[in-house]
């Protein structure tokens, strides 16, 4: 018997869009909506906030859960409303992060309006309104996701300035292709997410498929019954997979959809 899983977690930047966009290509969006189709709870599992995913949801036209900030932040797409917004105070991070990456830029996420910004980054990478603040303003209140971007610098130098270094109270993870970290609450991951919605879906942990590419989704690759790797994800990626596609530029989450809901 053929098998077809029946909760989809789905990252978004160089996943079903190449990274930064909100147009998901004709084919992976057909494939997304033959998967819907055929009933399978379809979950955009992304570590964008908010005001960057509900562009690519409503693009979809998906009606069901949609987990932001790599699951610190639910959204209720039927019901148009945040169902659950995990949060974490970012002072300490921002205090260490400031002494260890001199030149660095940070922005705390208002949910569901955009940023505050300590610094300025560059045009594109924040979603939403944009407001420029003091160090004292950024860390007032508590966020669900805090991103720096060391300007001027390699993914790989950001990577190398934090090996071995204890950032207590919060998770973290580096871009593969940009100097840019992201922190969340502590405890939470887009696998730790997807475990919750999955029980409250009802559906077994047999009948789970994740398709992802970056340090941020391991762990929901990890969690799924069948994790997939996008082609051009780093190694580290590719081996916490069960399998790995075709880059985002060939429609590789297409690919792996098609295998179980083609018509």
């Amino acid at each position: 018997m053929t098998w077809t899983p029946r909760m989809v977690a789905l990252d978004i930047d160089g996943t079903i869009t190449p990274v930064g966009r909100e147009d998901v290509a004709p084919a992976v969006r057909a494939a997304i909506r033959r998967a819907v189709d055929r009933g399978a709870h379809v979950v955009l599992s992304t570590g964008r906030s908010l005001i960057g995913t509900l562009p690519v949801a409503g693009h979809l036209g998906l009606t069901g859960t949609a987990l932001c900030s790599n699951g610190a932040v639910w959204w209720d797409a039927a019901a148009g409303e945040v169902v659950r917004r995990v949060v974490f105070d970012p002072g300490p991070a921002v205090a260490r992060l400031l002494d260890l990456l001199p030149g660095a830029v940070f922005a705390t996420e208002v949910t569901g309006v955009g940023n505050l910004s300590l610094g300025r980054f560059p045009d594109g990478d924040l979603w939403g309104e944009v407001r420029h603040v003091t160090r004292g303003e950024l860390v007032a209140a508590p966020t669900s996701r805090l991103v720096v971007r060391w300007v001027g610098r390699t993914p790989e130098e950001l990577r190398l300035r934090l090996l071995d270094v204890a950032l207590p109270g919060v998770a973290w993870s580096v871009d593969h292709t940009e100097p840019w970290l992201t922190l969340s609450p502590p405890g939470v991951t887009k696998g730790a997410a997807l475990e919750e919605l999955r029980r409250e879906l009802g559906v077994s942990p047999r009948d789970t498929l994740a398709v992802g590419d970056g340090d941020n989704d391991v762990e929901m690759l990890r969690w799924a019954a069948h994790g997939v790797a996008m082609g051009q994800a780093p190694v580290t990626v590719r081996e916490a997979a069960d399998a790995v596609t075709s880059t985002v530029l060939e429609d590789g989450a297409a690919a792996v959809l098609d295998r179980y809901f083609a018509a």
